[in-house]
């Protein structure tokens, strides 16, 4: 036991230490950029007025520095801004830095040793810590005993819990049946080789089942495949669906950042043979209206195309048999800093490092209209095919974007590449943008035109296009806020309750209760006998409950009762055949949050 309390104390002080020597480092990079402005102050470029290699490796080091504002640092934020304008042929033409002053040697240094190669090493030393106190406690659980805990990557909803996700569901399910969507539904497991062979490097993620009666079987990673299969077996094409259902991936869990083992997925796809972009568009525009309706704060939606980065990838002089290695390599640019990307593709796939910084040149770009002008004009990517169809593609993307009045949120960002083996076309991702944000992407999506046809013994495509709500880490985003605000989520959706201020008048309550079901008014009253007036009212002002009937010998008799706004206590006499009618006047007026 002790030693494996010295464990634990051990491993935590290791965790202290690394999160100690992140935050050092970080006050480093602002050190060096601070240095860095001041020289900028007097000239154009790092080793004075003329561009250098020195200036690409400091380029480097500001993208893979996303957490800092470079706002902050006028004279660098100009040097960036320039930067970003050259292309990757004149990048390749900067001549190597003709002395080393202080700055230069400083950038080589952190060039070599990233700070933020850290983040990686305290995830792993963090869930090594989480193993030996979970280990701690069975060891303390009594012999014979269930240790009572869920299982690791999962979680249970307690009622304030559920209200917020059912309302914010149901928000989703109104949008997507405004688009005109039908739902389905199909098994949370699959055979297994429905599933193997979709997902690239992420096919590890698959939870396998043994064998259940000679069927091997495998848990739904998403819910994109089960719909092409759903097609494919049942000879459908044009469909226009929505799904929310549980999907379960193998991954190492991050539950404060809405990452799980088991999770929702929110989907809408469009199947069929339609002209270019239109659908492609209108999942953006859905995506858009599901975020600024749930009040999330402000998001970006990061476009690009699948062809393109072919075409980059074939331009930079990729071999084809890896292109879909290092689109998953690519993939990661928004979790970890293009030297840690940069070294994946180098000693793991086994890319020349020339290729690799040529790639980077590209992938480090983002814009709008003019991006796709800017790429247009580029003779290495005018020479290949589908970099041309890409790029067309982006064009009419970005214009029916505009149409439907979504353009101000989207970016056309040359990293965004969805590592997903099954995409074709058109990508997009959404991500918030706040300040106190930090959930990575909160939806995805593309076009998958291939996929149906693996599953058809005919090999006949049909071509689909569809998005997915990150559900889990919109609700981590959404509880968080409600958690800030200090309000209390009502878990009921009661509208009366009825209460006797004396003794024996329960079935008087249950006759009005029973009047109030029959016409559907939201209704509860106490399963005691004879409770206290206080204890009823206060039950009601707890749970939020508007209005409350109060009952008592003498209205009985009058064939009346007291009608309470629970929340102003203002109080009046209702006849009893009116008492449906008003309690209806009355509710319309209300505004019946779900806070309270």
């Amino acid at each position: 036991m002790g030693s494996l309390q010295d464990l634990i104390k051990e491993q935590g002080e290791l965790v202290r230490r690394l999160k100690s020597a992140k935050a050092d480092s970080a006050l480093d990079f602002k050190k060096l950029f601070m240095e860095i402005d001041q020289d900028l102050s007097n000239f154009s470029y790092v080793c004075g007025w003329t561009a250098s290699k020195s200036d690409i490796k400091l380029f480097d080091l500001c993208c893979t520095c996303k957490n800092e504002n470079l706002n902050q640092w006028p004279h660098l934020n100009r040097w960036f801004s320039h930067m970003k304008s050259f292309s990757s042929r004149e990048l390749e033409k900067f001549p190597e830095s003709k002395h080393l002053d202080d700055i230069t040697t400083k950038i080589n240094q952190f060039g070599k040793t990233s700070a933020y190669d850290l983040d990686r090493q305290i995830q792993e030393e963090v869930a090594k810590l989480l193993e030996l106190k979970a280990k701690l406690g069975e060891d303390n659980a009594p012999p014979g005993k269930l240790l009572l805990k869920t299982p690791k990557g999962t979680r249970d909803y307690n009622p304030e819990q559920m209200a917020l996700r059912l309302s914010v569901m149901d928000k989703i399910v109104s949008i997507f049946k405004k688009h005109g969507a039908e739902t389905i539904d199909t098994p949370i497991f699959e055979l297994k080789d429905v599933l193997t062979g979709k997902y690239g490097e992420d096919s590890k993620l698959i939870y396998d089942l043994k064998d259940q009666g000679g069927e091997i079987l495998a848990l739904r990673y998403d819910l994109t495949v089960p719909f092409a299969r759903y097609l494919a077996m049942n000879k459908l094409t044009n469909v226009k669906r929505y799904h929310i259902a549980k999907v379960y991936r193998r991954d190492n869990p991050a539950m404060t950042k809405g990452r799980y083992r088991e999770f929702y997925q929110c989907d809408f796809d469009i199947s069929g043979q339609y002209d270019p972009m239109l659908p492609d568009s209108e999942c953006i525009r859905i995506i858009h209206e599901a975020l600024s309706s749930l009040n999330l704060g402000p998001f970006s939606i990061k476009v690009n195309h699948r062809c393109l980065l072919d075409g980059i990838f074939a331009a930079c002089g990729v071999p084809q048999d890896k292109f879909r290695s290092i689109c998953s390599a690519v993939d990661k640019l928004d979790k970890s800093p293009w030297e840690e990307v940069k070294k994946e593709m180098v000693e793991e796939k086994g890319l020349d490092e020339l290729v690799a910084d040529r790639i980077y040149t590209y992938v480090s770009r983002n814009g709008g209209k003019d991006l796709v002008e800017e790429l247009k004009k580029d003779v290495d990517l005018a020479k290949q095919t589908s970099a041309v169809q890409g790029l067309e593609a982006m064009e009419l993307l970005l214009k029916y974007c505009e149409l439907y009045k979504v353009l101000d949120s989207v970016v056309f960002d040359l990293s965004l590449a969805r590592g997903l083996d099954y995409y074709t076309g058109v990508i997009f991702e959404a991500v918030l943008t706040g300040d106190d944000v930090n959930v990575g992407s909160v939806a995805g999506g593309g076009r998958y035109d291939n996929l149906v046809g693996m599953f058809d013994t005919k090999n006949k495509n049909v071509p689909c296009v569809g998005m997915s709500l990150g559900i889990e880490r919109i609700f981590s985003v959404l509880e968080s806020s409600v958690a800030r605000r200090g309000k209390k989520t009502r878990t009921t959706e009661v509208e009366v309750f009825v209460a006797a201020a004396q003794k024996n008048l329960h079935e008087e309550r249950m006759r009005i209760i029973t009047e109030l079901w029959d016409s559907g008014i939201k209704a509860e009253h106490s399963y005691k006998k004879n409770p206290k007036i206080l204890a009823q009212l206060q039950h009601c002002e707890e749970q939020g409950i508007p209005l409350a009937i109060i009952i008592g010998e003498s209205e009985v008799k009058k064939g009346v009762v007291t009608l309470r706004n629970v929340l102003t206590r203002d109080e009046s006499t209702i006849p009893r055949d009116k008492l449906i009618e008003e309690l209806r006047t009355t509710l319309n007026s209300l505004d019946v949050s779900m806070e309270h």
